[in-house]
């Protein structure tokens, strides 16, 4: 499963322009300001540091093709900071996050320790690594404290890192140092996503499956690993959630499903076109659920991101299929992806719709730069390996960089500010 995963979270972060009243991005004019030669399909968390450059993750390419950490200057200039060769871990597909220390922490869902070439993929890792590209590996999974890491690392507010791994299913803490803590290894079913830390100190997430109709779950972690499940899909209302939540303003957690909603049938296969085609939910720090959006393909179908708010309290995010853009991948589906804005009330605009030249299947959330634009990688492009898209307030659309299988590959995943 971890494979179909991987394939199936493969695609586009997507830029936006969250300005409120943006012209639908009507003057969307794309233009290539500087193509990657070192990797392909950018993936996960992308970071802006203090000196105005991009880093993150591919979860392919790099000099084997296990995937790399880049680095995109304001200028145009990139780097390859590392090249992973299954030793060092494999197939990055959480990003990046940077630490107290200025250092970027980040996951690998494969490789490390019990990486045997043609023979064994590894259980992951947990990663450093500085602006220089010298990397150290803190944890090195094996099976037994968890395996195959795929969502973003958090840091908490006590500054050491949590996340997830998908199996068995644990929720973790990790020190600075790379001390490595189960809190929970036995309650949460896959969870895909990272963990976001509520204003009472505690964790929450989502499980793909699992909850009391095996349809995935909303969780609550304390830090001492008592668990909650707030909330569970039951198809109808969602199911399958790939991300983690977004902490709204008003106090509720919001957050998206990959499937159930509209055209939900039991046993309809995951990719089936009565899988459903996902929603966008809210649920409260007590476990109400209210499902504000069902996707219907017309305006989006099977996000597998998650949400950003903005400064209008409107929540960004992006659809890895449907919308009008014309000919996707999969039999039932319209479309490339779409990028939407969605008010805490489900009140939705469609802001871009994706049609394989302008990039293809947005997988990861939004980020608002320093300078106020916004940033965001596709796994579509000139090359077809992916590229990095900017999004001006004023609704100008520029593709930064075009990833090729050489260099960084495959973005997914979320994208943050720092």
């Amino acid at each position: 499963m971890t494979r179909i995963l991987r394939v199936f979270l493969s695609g586009i972060v997507v830029l936006v322009a969250l300005a409120e009243g943006s012209p639908a991005l009507r003057a969307q004019v794309f233009q290539s300001l500087y193509q990657f030669q070192a990797a392909s399909n950018p993936t996960g968390t992308l970071v802006q540091a203090g000196d105005g450059s991009f880093y993150g993750t591919a979860s392919r390419g790099g000099n084997v093709g296990y995937g790399a950490v880049f680095r995109k200057s304001p200028g145009g200039t990139s780097s390859t900071l590392v090249n992973f060769n299954g030793f060092n871990g494999a197939y990055p597909t959480g990003g990046l996050v940077q630490g107290r220390d200025g250092n970027f922490y980040g996951t690998t869902s494969a490789g490390g320790s019990s990486y045997q070439s043609g023979q064994n993929d590894g259980y992951g890792t947990i990663f450093r690594v500085n602006r220089d590209g010298t990397i150290t590996t803190l944890v090195n999974f094996n099976g037994n404290n968890g395996a195959s890491p795929n969502g973003a690392l958090l840091v908490g507010a006590d500054g050491n890192f949590y996340g997830t791994t998908t199996q068995p299913g644990t929720i973790f803490q990790m020190t600075p140092e790379g001390v490595l803590t189960t809190l929970n290894g036995t309650d949460a079913a896959w969870p895909n996503g990272g963990l976001i830390q509520g204003h009472d100190g505690n964790f929450y997430g989502t499980s793909q499956v699992g909850g009391d109709n095996n349809y995935g779950a909303v969780f609550k972690v304390a830090p001492d690993g008592t668990f909650t499940t707030l909330a569970s899909f039951n198809g109808s209302n969602g199911a399958t959630p790939l991300a983690g939540l977004t902490l709204g303003s008003d106090g509720n957690f919001y957050g998206t499903t990959s499937a159930g909603g509209i055209n939900f049938q039991v046993d309809g296969g995951y990719n089936g076109s009565n899988a459903g085609y996902g929603t966008v939910f809210r649920v409260s720090p007590t476990g109400s659920l209210t499902t504000l959006l069902e996707f219907d393909t017309a305006n989006g179908a099977n996000p597998v991101s998650g949400l950003v708010q903005g400064a209008d309290g409107s929540f960004y995010g992006t659809a890895q299929y449907g919308g009008n853009g014309g000919g996707g991948y999969m039999v039932y589906d319209p479309g490339y992806g779409t990028v939407f804005r969605i008010t805490p009330e489900g009140a939705l605009t469609t802001l871009v719709n994706f049609d394989s030249a302008n990039g293809a299947n947005p997988a990861g959330i939004l980020l608002q730069s320093s300078d106020g634009n916004f940033y965001g990688t596709t796994s579509g492009g000139t090359s077809g390996d992916g590229t990095l898209f900017q999004i001006n307030p004023d609704g100008s659309f520029a593709t930064i960089a075009d990833f090729s299988s050489t260099n960084e590959a495959a973005p997914t995943g979320a994208l943050a500010r720092q």
